[in-house]
């Protein structure tokens, strides 16, 4: 630090009008003993992830050269796809929506965004924001749009660009035929951008196979990694289109053509957020030694024994089976349950942290990345049904322990240990 005899007389005669504010340091803002996120994210992060976000190297050069070569050819397996067409995003998840839709979307181009909730229904607001006419096919009330729905809006409208969320968070449903629906979309001539950041690496997504043209992901829900990064795989079809818009793009930071200097030859953009592309670069390299066939197995177990406790218990889910989510479970509030109050207690009495919602009388419990492990579902069910009863609702908490270990019986390799 300069002595006070080394600074200027200028600087010394300088006067500020606004003071420093009183300071409270980090460690008296967070909770003195973490808690375990068990909502629909951010979810908790594996040693490795954590310890490569501690990490800072050169944004460009060899090194992140060879980091940003590995989390392309890992997010290749991830997504199920050939296209090396893999960018990386300074943002969450929406950032990536973003770079989707504004790259593919501009005025007088047509959208059919198949709206479920929050999320799906957020994909049409962006193309809407750069000017595209958008068609709003919305599904009954914890359904999804179905094959059908899409089919007959298609008969009446020819599209450019069909939206939809294979997993729709804000309510806990799944588009089950989201397949058939790419497949159709494409026979149409339109191109198909998907959300599949609470999926992806949770359950089956084949994007060459199913004909998806831009795949969404985010680091913090599935692949249990933090927020702040996000990334979209391009098909050859959606990057020829990239390539060969005539609408000028709206955003400079996410221009997919700029993105892909950095993500495809290794030049400046901008200066990349690099420990989160460390951590990224660990969750999935996690994923890749498990295997997307044991990850699979390992948050389908844990899913249907939580549901399998929860449902015990006395709690009713949202989503009838055949459509559920399963990483992210949406389970209805009892009459004159408060939402809040649930949510506070879990915290404070047991340090754990569910979500609520965006408008429904639910609450929202995530099976994702590492809330998949078994101490953790324990630890969550039991707050919850201590927690319900404390407002009053009738629970057989020991009920739904009991069938929540009956269904992790069957583990026997440890998927969920």
């Amino acid at each position: 630090m300069l002595a006070r005899s080394a600074l200027s007389p200028k600087v010394l005669a300088m006067s500020f009008s606004i003071l420093p504010p009183p300071i409270t340091p980090l460690a008296a803002i967070l909770p003195s003993e973490p808690l375990l996120l068990m909502g629909a994210g951010p979810v908790p992060i594996p040693q490795a992830v954590a310890q490569a976000n501690g990490v800072i190297i050169n944004h460009l050069g060899p090194t992140m050269d060879r980091v940003i070569q590995n989390v392309k050819y890992m997010a290749a397996y991830a997504f199920q796809t050939r296209s090396d067409k893999i960018i990386g995003i300074a943002g969450p998840a929406s950032a990536a929506m973003e770079m989707a839709v504004s790259n593919l979307c501009w005025p007088g181009r047509k959208v059919l965004c198949l709206k479920v909730g929050t999320f799906s229904g957020r994909l049409g607001e962006m193309a809407l924001g750069v000017g595209a006419d958008v068609t709003f096919l919305e599904g009954p009330p914890g359904r999804p749009v179905t094959l059908a729905d899409a089919r007959e809006a298609m008969k009446k409208q020819r599209y450019d660009v069909v939206t939809m969320a294979h997993g729709e968070t804000s309510c806990g449903v799944r588009m089950v035929e989201l397949p058939e629906i790419c497949k159709l979309a494409k026979s149409q001539g339109a191109l198909t951008i998907v959300d599949a950041v609470v999926t992806l690496t949770a359950m089956p997504v084949h994007m060459d196979e199913w004909g998806i043209d831009v795949g969404i992901v985010g680091g913090q829900k599935a692949l249990s990694s933090i927020p702040g990064v996000s990334a979209c795989a391009f098909s050859q079809d959606a990057w020829k289109t990239v390539e060969e818009r005539p609408s000028p793009r709206p955003h400079w930071c996410y221009d997919a053509t700029r993105a892909q200097r950095f993500w495809g030859y290794q030049q400046y953009h901008y200066t990349a957020p690099v420990p989160g592309v460390l951590a990224l670069h660990e969750a999935l390299r996690l994923v890749c030694e498990e295997t997307l066939e044991r990850r699979f197995r390992r948050h389908e177990m844990s899913s249907l024994a939580m549901q399998a406790g929860l449902e015990a218990m006395g709690l009713e889910l949202f989503a009838s089976k055949d459509v559920r989510l399963n990483s992210v479970l949406a389970i209805k509030l009892p009459s004159g349950v408060d939402s809040a109050r649930i949510r506070e207690y879990m915290t404070k009495a047991f340090r754990v942290e569910i979500s609520g919602a965006f408008g429904l009388n639910i609450v929202r419990v995530g099976q994702m990345g590492e809330q998949c492990r078994s101490h953790n579902l324990f630890k969550t069910l039991y707050a919850m049904g201590m927690s319900f009863q404390r407002e009053g609702v009738k629970l057989d908490v020991s009920k739904g322990m009991a069938a929540l270990e009956q269904g992790l019986a069957g583990d026997r390799e440890y998927f969920v240990d």
